[in-house]
């Protein structure tokens, strides 16, 4: 879902970043609140993100996917925490691996990183006051539709590409990406989330 330098128009690369930097500045300015002793889990988690977007899993016709983790950070840290997480491990990609271009940043960290800590979280809130499990599996799930469909729409409108192509293209295989999102998201959740929640309350 990365998005490379060379689709984004002028207008759309300054907007993604103006869109970037406030949600940048919202999430430090919440982030205050942040207990303490879970500071660490910070950069124990963007570790945990980076390495796991290494793996690709297939999916059809040669394409792959890999965890975007947004929603699933949330989940378990609070969205502003996981919009730092998203926000540390995408710069490291663009920067130092060349993973997504940097005149698109703005438009990636929003995609994956924004999308999922916010937009993920709010959707977890919602269903899993119905079923826990089901909010999570929504919530990344989506997070990785949506993502795709503004990183679709950001390329389309841009004008590089024609837009029903690319946005009919990444909604139909970020559909079954995200499933795996789901299915990694629901299992690292039951494995580490009440571990963590026995450090500390994170604030949303």
């Amino acid at each position: 879902m990365h998005i490379p330098d060379g689709l984004l128009s002028p207008p759309v690369i300054a907007a993604t970043y103006l869109g970037f930097i406030a949600v940048l500045a919202y999430s430090l300015r919440n982030l205050k609140e942040f207990p303490e002793e879970k500071i660490p889990l910070l950069g124990l988690f963007a570790a945990g993100i980076f390495a796991a977007q290494m793996v690709n899993f297939p999916i059809i016709g040669g394409v792959s996917g890999h965890l975007l983790g947004g929603a699933l950070v949330a989940v378990i840290l609070g969205p502003h925490a996981a919009f730092i997480v998203m926000t540390t491990v995408l710069l490291i990609q663009t920067f130092f691996f060349g993973d997504g271009g940097i005149t698109a940043l703005g438009a990636n960290i929003l995609n994956m990183g924004a999308v999922g800590a916010y937009l993920g979280y709010y959707i977890y809130q919602k269903i899993s006051k119905v079923k826990e499990e089901l909010g999570i599996a929504l919530a990344a799930w989506l997070s990785v539709v949506i993502g795709a469909a503004l990183t679709a729409i950001e390329i389309g409108v841009s004008g590089n590409v024609p837009f029903t192509k690319v946005f009919s293209l990444m909604v139909a295989y970020h559909s079954i990406i995200g499933i795996g999102e789901a299915l990694i998201t629901l299992a690292v959740i039951k494995a580490v989330k009440g571990k963590v929640a026995s450090i500390g309350g994170v604030p949303t």
